[in-house]
């Protein structure tokens, strides 16, 4: 297995692994039309031509995790943090975080989750991040927004 950066060419299955591995999330909802399970090919096309898409491979290339990140305005916005099901448990997770956190140093790093991801949130706080807002979408979903100091 090795993390590196993805290319255009890696997008359609990062985005296919966006949808298999946020399942697990969607179950924690009874209203599903506004989960983030909608980005297109386009949108995500956009987010690595403004940041770093980090992929992490089997050696025969098969992609089975990701997360990215961009920079605006001296803080780096961590997003869509993945790991194929049947990957995970095994410390996937953390490798692709810190792999991510090392392409942006001496910046403050942020990033959301909803608030009913429980698992999610004690994920990021073990990794140094603390809650410094929510904002509340619908009566359903509150996003918990989260930030840990530079490196």
């Amino acid at each position: 297995m090795k993390i590196c950066k993805s290319t255009e060419d890696d997008l359609p299955k990062i985005l296919a692994l966006q949808y298999l591995a946020f399942q697990s999330e969607v179950k924690l909802f009874k209203n599903k039309k506004d989960l983030p399970l909608k980005q297109t090919l386009d949108e995500l096309t956009d987010e690595l031509n403004k940041g770093v898409i980090l992929k992490l491979i089997l050696d025969d290339d098969t992609i089975i995790g990701s997360v990215r990140a961009y920079t605006k305005d001296g803080t780096t916005h961590i997003g869509k943090l993945m790991v194929h099901p049947d990957y995970r448990k095994r410390g996937l997770g953390t490798e692709l975080m810190e792999k991510i956190e090392n392409c942006f140093l001496n910046t403050i790093y942020e990033l959301f989750t909803a608030s009913k991801s429980v698992n999610n949130i004690e994920f990021y706080k073990k990794r140094g991040y603390k809650i410094f807002t929510e904002k509340r979408i619908n009566e359903e979903l509150v996003f918990i927004y989260m930030r840990k100091p530079a490196k």
